[in-house]
């Protein structure tokens, strides 16, 4: 274990001036409050603090970075509290160690919401300090070193978080050394007979190829002194996960890999990148659709570079990245060589100041924030690792404005990227001049252009085609809040009419004034909450107008009067009005004010409803009433009309049962036996399929429309649960007409 000397003069060889009794301090504190806790392996715990701190130093790190790492599980672990951290080491250092402690005693329904929370808190920390980023993947790090001492049942959770969330954040950040060795020690714990092949390979391709690495590196700088390029060249091999993710990704063999060794190049200055360029492929010839420029184009989280495959001496397929030596120390470090210590001193660089030097910082940010909105810990896991996954392409506005965005990504996801407006306004799109579906897969170096109208509102079947977290956590937001104004406008008409029949004037004035004698705290979500049903009309015009009581008596309208008219009769099915609408309590008739006789009554056509859902009806003189859920797309077209509305709901009181038609629509895997899997857990659950059709199918998944009859919204439900659950089937989403 490392004594505390040690410590100190690691940071002092790239950091004269660090504040050596703060590291001090946070050394013998930390070990004295872990005292005589052990670790998995029978180490002191204090080990894995110290260590953390120690990865940092190599990283070289400011001391305030390296005290929390020493501190970084006091308030989780031990009896230490924020308070007296803040009170000892500064409320900088406090806020850093909180950001790092993960939540407790949770009220949370499921092992992966609190894990969803967690990282939740741990993201919004990072976007407020991106220290607590480095000392996160530090401390990940070293447990993943680890994690042969942890028992078997929890090495697979922890590596595959690992891989799902810190390995890519890593890579997001630009620490690629980092990523790579936590992606190897993860699949070595989740697929062991891979990574033993993958080695075992690996090693037999040393012993045959002993000085190949050597030669090219000789040949290639003998090459570029002749032609006066200082430059250092440093030849590699790929990590086994990256050998591995390849063949899986292109569905080739070991052998047909053409990049298992690669070379760095690396030089003083831009344009000392372009001649080395010059030289190699005048010397050898490139490989087609292997060349990428990362210095033009540089990635987003600061990676710049030079890439381009040869077919080199002895006919070996080279890979070269040619770079400056800043870029470089990006490349290695990422995010952090942004506060690395230059000459032995701070070189000029604040860490607090990364927003500002480091597009991949901004980049975080910036999605941490969008993601946050609204979305549930579970939506907030899910987005993220979207955003994290997925490799670029890169496309281009109109005006040139370049556009990062995940490989499949759609002009949707563009759109989204763009601005959010945009995307919520977006109807259709030009790929490089011609009108193409909203579903294309964009390509590097496609030209966008989104076509809008302010009449539009994004349909939630865009979360199923948009593959960033940005465009499905804005998608899902609009559609909460075209749903939120179609309920407050249905309340607004409820209300109206209630003060009408009261004899006084719906005032929103005086609404406003009794809104907290009322419990909600705006006027529209009042409304909402009207329209949804969860306070009745009569409630408000009573608390305005305790006078007012409705002194009609039952039997004094009968239904078949002129305006009334028998929905139970015209459809067969039973409903009413809600309470405080119609004074004939249970009476199954609906007013219909300049009507007379019956109407006919029919159901919304693809998908309509079923008995749970929030139903209206809209009025259609001289055809009859359509009922329709209140989330349908098509109830937009009857926003102006308030007098067409009619709000109506289920009485399914009594032995008659019947089934209601839905419609589902069903992404799953292109695979033997998927449609017969779909089809029985429907028969299961007691659904019956009415039609089935298939709307897209491609090499890996087909999308499957499915009318079925169901008992109600509840049975809906069920089977769509269900169906989620199948290991076939990636996405289950509800069709409303």
């Amino acid at each position: 274990m490392m004594r505390q000397y040690e410590l100190v003069e690691k940071v002092q060889r790239y950091n004269p001036n660090a504040d050596e009794a703060l590291l001090n301090k946070a050394y013998v504190y930390a070990m004295q409050k872990h005292g005589s806790q052990k670790r998995a392996s029978g180490d002191p715990y204090f080990s894995h603090p110290l260590e953390v701190a120690a990865i940092l130093t190599d990283l070289r790190l400011d001391d305030a970075t390296v005290a929390v790492a020493l501190l970084h599980d006091t308030i989780e672990d031990t009896t230490a509290t924020r308070d007296e951290i803040d009170r000892l080491f500064g409320p900088e250092i406090g806020k850093l160690v909180d950001g790092l402690t993960k939540i407790k005693r949770l009220d949370l329904a499921s092992k992966k919401a609190k894990q969803a929370e967690n990282f939740r808190k741990l993201l919004l920390a990072i976007a407020d300090d991106v220290r607590v980023l480095l000392v996160k993947l530090a401390d990940r790090l070293h447990n993943m070193r680890t994690l042969h001492h942890m028992p078997e049942h929890k090495r697979g959770r922890i590596a595959e978080e690992t891989m799902e969330i810190y390995a890519p954040l890593a890579g997001r950040m630009g620490m690629h050394d980092m990523r790579e060795e936590l992606e190897d020690i993860a699949f070595r714990t989740l697929n062991p007979d891979a990574f033993a092949t993958i080695t075992d390979r690996l090693t037999a391709l040393r012993e045959k190829n002993k000085s190949l690495i050597t030669d090219i590196e000789h040949d290639l700088m003998s090459r570029l002194e002749e032609r006066g390029i200082a430059a250092l060249v440093k030849g590699r091999e790929k990590r086994p996960y990256s050998i591995f993710r390849k063949m899986q990704s292109k569905s080739i063999a070991f052998e047909q890999l053409s990049d298992i060794y690669g070379f760095r190049v690396v030089v003083g200055t831009v344009e000392a990148c372009y001649r080395v360029l010059g030289v190699v492929h005048t010397t050898w010839p490139a490989v087609p659709g292997r060349f990428k420029d990362y210095l033009s184009t540089p990635k987003q989280n600061d990676y710049r570079s030079i890439h381009t495959t040869v077919v080199g001496p002895s006919r070996q397929r080279v890979e070269l990245q040619i770079r400056t030596s800043a870029m470089d120390r990006v490349a290695e470090y990422g995010i952090a060589a942004h506060a690395l210590y230059k000459d032995g001193e701070l070189g000029g660089r604040n860490i607090n100041k990364l927003n500002d030097e480091s597009r991949a910082y901004e980049w975080l940010r910036r999605t941490i924030e969008l993601l946050s909105q609204g979305d549930t810990p579970e939506e907030f896991l899910e987005n993220t690792k979207l955003e994290l996954f997925h490799d670029q392409v890169f496309c281009f506005t109109p005006k040139g404005r370049l556009i990062a965005l995940p490989r499949g990504a759609t002009p949707i996801d563009f759109a989204y990227a763009v601005h959010t407006d945009i995307g919520n306004t977006c109807v259709g799109a030009k790929v490089n001049g011609q009108i193409m579906p909203l579903v294309t897969e964009l390509r590097n170096g496609d030209e966008v252009d989104i076509i809008r109208s302010q009449a539009q509102t994004p349909p939630p079947a865009w979360e199923t085609i948009a593959v960033t977290g940005k465009a499905r956590a804005a998608i899902r937001r609009a559609t909460r809040e075209n749903a939120r104004q179609q309920y407050g406008s249905l309340g607004q008409h409820i209300l109206e009419r209630a003060f009408r029949r009261a004899g006084h004037a719906f005032s929103e004035e005086r609404i406003e004034g009794a809104l907290p004698s009322l419990g909600y705290g705006s006027l529209a979500d009042l409304l909402a909450a009207v329209g949804r049903g969860e306070i009745r009309a009569h409630e408000i015009v009573t608390a305005l107008h305790p006078e007012y009581k409705d002194d009609r008596l039952p039997n004094q309208l009968q239904a078949g009067e002129p305006g009334w008219f028998d929905l139970e009769a015209a459809s067969g099915m039973k409903f009413r009005i809600p309470d405080g609408e119609d004074p004939r309590t249970g009476a199954n008739s609906l007013p219909i004010r300049g009507l007379a006789g019956d109407l006919p009554v029919s159901f919304a056509p693809d998908g309509g409803a079923v008995p749970g859902d929030r139903i209206v009806g809209i009025l259609t003189p001289g055809v009859g009433v359509t009922i329709y859920p209140i989330q349908s797309p098509a109830l937009q077209a009857f926003e102006d009309e308030t007098d067409r509305w009619l709000d109506v709901r289920w009485d399914m009181a009594g032995d008659k049962r019947e089934r209601f038609p839905a419609r589902i629509n069903v992404s799953a895997l292109n695979e033997p036996g998927s449609l017969a899997t779909i089809a029985a857990t429907i028969a299961e659950l007691g659904g019956n399929i009415d039609n089935l059709k298939m709307l897209r199918r491609a090499t890996d998944f087909h999308e499957i429309l499915i009318d079925l009859e169901v008992w109600d919204l509840k049975h809906l439900n069920r089977i769509m649960n269900q169906l989620r659950t199948q290991a076939n089937v990636s996405s289950v989403v509800r069709e409303i007409g």
